[in-house]
């Protein structure tokens, strides 16, 4: 049992988190090529967040578990939830259309680093002045965020193309301004998607039932983006989805990102919490460019290149901090007498492991 319960604390988040990135920078790259054809954001979040209510509900409400009371108080935070869930997909969506998936993929290493700055707001995460680790976390945000500035507002000649090596390598011009415009979007979206990790975490540690949990954001970004689009979209006609690649792209959403992903996202944030999670998103640009050469005929910049290389280098100075600190802890804990405590904890959970295992059998 202690092997099966390493295997479900350690080796199943990390497998899940991949599987989850890797599904959403395909939606994405759907999303892409579905707008190309004339699909309106507003109405596709609707219609995607609809399909993932409709699946959500009869699961939750069948599923047989003991759970806590769901108090008020859970209920507004949930809904606040979807608030800041339902936001960050339609500024992200319409970021996408003004750039690329690629440019999102790349800007998404910053939810690392606002993960981090957000958790130590919050008090989730501690800073000392002297702290090596702790250094290397501020350290690694800043650098995030100015390689994320750097990929926004410089787009350098194309690497795909000799011609385009004679182009100026300047800051963006007036032509280029909705890639700027489209990088603005994508790094609120991304913000707000740390905020959201924030505060779902927090959410969780009181009502620890992924499923239920991701019903009530689901419902509360459905009923948000239905009246979002209906204001935005007057037209009946923006409505009507025939059998394209439009409604594949809203299936798909509803499916893999709405219940699955989201599912799978919610799991592991209990499971490991939101620094731990956010660490696998520079797995994205590497997924994002080989699907946007392949399905949306994408061309690699320089400037995509050197801001995303700047992002990486903060990303790994922010969990090198987070891996530092993991081993003073633990050094901190051997020299504690409270060591004696540590295998009664690790006995507890292994035995409510296997309660709650044998309990679902």
């Amino acid at each position: 049992m202690r092997r099966r319960w390493s295997f479900y604390k350690d080796v199943l988040p990390p497998v899940v988190i991949i599987g989850q990135e890797t599904i959403e920078m395909a939606l994405l790259t759907l999303f892409k090529a579905a707008t190309l054809q004339g699909m309106n954001n507003h109405v596709f979040v609707a219609y995607a967040y609809a399909i993932g209510t409709a699946i959500l509900l009869p699961i939750t409400f069948f599923r047989r578990r003991l759970l806590p009371p769901l108090s008020f108080s859970t209920i507004l935070k949930s809904v606040l939830l979807g608030a800041i869930g339902c936001s960050a997909q339609i500024l992200g969506y319409i970021g996408i259309n003004y750039s690329s998936p690629t440019l999102a993929s790349a800007i998404g290493n910053l939810v690392p680093a606002f993960t981090f700055i957000l958790a130590v707001i919050f008090r989730m995460e501690k800073l000392a002045a002297k702290s090596r680790s702790s250094n290397a976390k501020v350290v690694g945000s800043i650098i995030s965020i100015a390689g994320a500035f750097v990929m926004t507002f410089y787009k350098g000649p194309s690497i795909m193309n000799s011609s385009s090596l004679h182009q100026p390598a300047g800051f963006l011009m007036a032509v280029d301004s909705s890639w700027a415009i489209g990088g603005i979007l994508l790094t609120i979206d991304f913000f707000l998607l740390s905020l959201r990790y924030i505060f779902q975490v927090h959410i969780l540690k009181e009502f620890p039932d992924e499923v239920t949990l991701v019903l009530l954001y689901t419902i509360t970004a459905t009923i948000i983006s239905t009246v979002v689009a209906l204001l935005s979209v007057p037209n009946a006609s923006a409505w009507k989805i025939g059998l394209n690649l439009s409604l594949i792209s809203i299936v798909s959403s509803g499916i893999f990102g709405k219940f699955i992903s989201s599912t799978a996202i919610a799991w592991s944030l209990n499971m490991k919490g939101a620094v731990y999670v956010t660490s696998f998103k520079p797995l994205q640009i590497v997924i994002s460019v080989g699907l946007g050469v392949i399905f949306l005929g994408d061309i690699l910049h320089i400037g995509s290149i050197i801001g995303a290389t700047i992002i990486t280098i903060g990303l790994y100075a922010v969990l090198w901090g987070k891996a530092t600190e993991k081993i003073e802890e633990d050094v901190g804990s051997l020299e504690s007498p409270s060591i004696e405590n540590a295998p009664l904890l690790q006995s507890y959970r292994t035995e409510t492991f296997e309660k709650k295992t044998n309990g679902n059998i």
